[in-house]
């Protein structure tokens, strides 16, 4: 079947290209999410091919004005993208010759495909990584009121999902609240290699014509341009790096939902999920499950997924611009909305958790957590750590074995497993005693606490 347009560079070829494989290799229906970034860097384009007198100035007018209308009709919808434009770059160069005739070939001056698609990626993902920051940002917020609302209240710490130590709710929120800290500055270490302009390096080897790159990139908001025409065109590390980027904010979002769906489960009940976070099962009318929080574990595989296909596309790629690349947008495009999208929902479900405070009260007031403090007093009595180690080893066995908790077991059965124990190893024995008593420089203590949230509120 003929096609309805003659593609751009078919000039060269003596019969037309085939319809299914046009069809096969069309990506409009994806890249057309670069439609603003093309015309952007459309218009910084012509204004410098203007300036360096290569086109006219009424016919840069002309493109300009042209390129502006055919902006809001796309984004109005009155223009539609069809499959047979090849790309959404097609789309808006065919439009803009049916604007303004002929002149508006002149735009493509000194540009190829190439460091056009090069330079409209760079702009999405300059714009995306905006849009990341800021929801890590607000769910930084939301870490800090949590931190502040939760400060003097004792949780269980888990080594191996087992209790471990009593530490200061506070603190745990901390902790993810520096994971995403490191996030956000990943990203800002990674605009520095994105805000690069790889405009005026054509198709890979420069142009003839007397292009101003520095002014291109410098219209364009582009803090430096490309030092070498083949690498502006030919790589895409830095796609590779977003969404490595995005794959471990998935991760740290990932871990944090596995904790709230235990914690909110009837075995564990530390913690509340409000019922406009939460969902019910369709036959069993007593369930509510923390679906949102799933679903957000759930789409880190699809941002993991997405890394490896790019390393896949990108790993047997010779010099220079191969049209394998043409598939990076699809990984691209979705990790970013897919992080983004799963930082906002994430900050908002966790703002509508809340521990529940008596309980957690006394859960670990009873617990075994509390053995460190035993080892540790032991340690202070001048007993080696290793023989302290064996020594709550075994008081912990007899605890277990007679059903008697720590804080109950009387000091002249403590004196059987050692005899430098005394009164004084009860004040050890609570578990607000136990946040308190950590010295250490970052530690649980309430002290440590109230300083690393003094940070926080700087950082947010």
């Amino acid at each position: 079947m003929t096609l309805k347009k003659e593609l751009l560079w078919q000039s060269r070829f003596s019969e037309p290209f085939d319809r299914d494989a046009l069809f096969y290799s069309s990506s409009v229906h994806v890249d057309k999410k670069l439609y603003k970034e093309d015309i952007q860097g459309s218009i910084a384009h012509v204004t410098m091919l203007a300036e360096e007198h290569i086109v006219g100035t009424d016919e840069a007018k002309q493109i300009v004005a042209g390129l502006m209308e055919i902006e809001d009709e796309l984004t109005s919808g009155t223009l539609v993208p069809h499959w047979e434009d090849e790309d959404i770059h097609t789309v808006i160069e065919n439009r803009l010759k049916e604007k303004i005739g002929s002149v508006a070939g002149k735009l493509h001056s000194g540009r190829s495909r190439n460091d056009q698609v090069a330079t409209d990626t760079r702009l999405y993902m300059r714009s995306q990584i905006g849009e990341l920051r800021e929801a890590v940002g607000e769910l930084l917020r939301v870490l800090v009121e949590k931190a502040e609302r939760y400060r003097d209240t004792i949780i269980f710490g888990y080594t191996h999902l087992q209790r471990a130590q009593p530490i200061s709710a506070g603190h745990y929120y901390l902790a993810y609240f520096n994971m995403f800290v490191r996030d956000r500055d990943r990203l800002d270490d990674l605009m520095k290699r994105v805000n690069i302009s790889p405009l005026g390096a054509a198709a890979f080897a420069g142009s003839t014509l007397p292009l101003n790159a520095r002014r291109s990139a410098e219209l364009l908001g582009f803090d430096d341009l490309f030092s070498n025409s083949i690498d502006a065109v030919s790589d895409r590390d830095i796609v590779i790096e977003f969404i490595s980027d995005c794959s471990v904010i998935m991760m740290h979002l990932s871990r944090f939902a596995e904790d709230l769906i235990l914690w909110s489960s009837y075995e564990f009940g530390y913690l509340t999920i409000s019922d406009a976070f939460a969902t019910g099962s369709s036959i069993m009318p007593q369930k509510k499950n923390a679906d949102i929080a799933e679903l957000v574990r759930g789409k880190c595989g699809r941002v993991y997924g997405n890394l490896m296909a790019m390393l896949t596309i990108m790993k047997g790629l010779p010099l220079s611009y191969n049209r394998d690349m043409q598939e990076d947008k699809q990984p691209l495009f979705d990790s970013a909305e897919t992080a983004v999208s799963s930082l906002r929902i994430f900050g908002k479900l966790l703002e509508h958790t809340t521990l529940r405070e008596e309980k957690l009260a006394k859960l670990t007031s009873e617990d075994l957590s509390l053995a460190t403090e035993i080892a540790e007093y032991l340690v202070r009595k001048q007993i080696p750590f290793r023989d302290a180690h064996r020594i709550t080893g075994k008081i912990v066995t007899w605890s277990i074995a007679e059903d008697v908790t720590l804080p109950n077991i009387s000091v002249e059965k403590f004196r059987e497993f050692s005899e430098v124990i005394g009164e004084d190893i009860y004040s050890c024995l609570k578990a607000d005693s136990s946040v308190n008593s950590k010295k250490t420089h970052g530690s649980c203590s309430f002290a440590s606490v109230e300083r690393q949230l003094v940070e926080a509120r700087k950082l947010v």
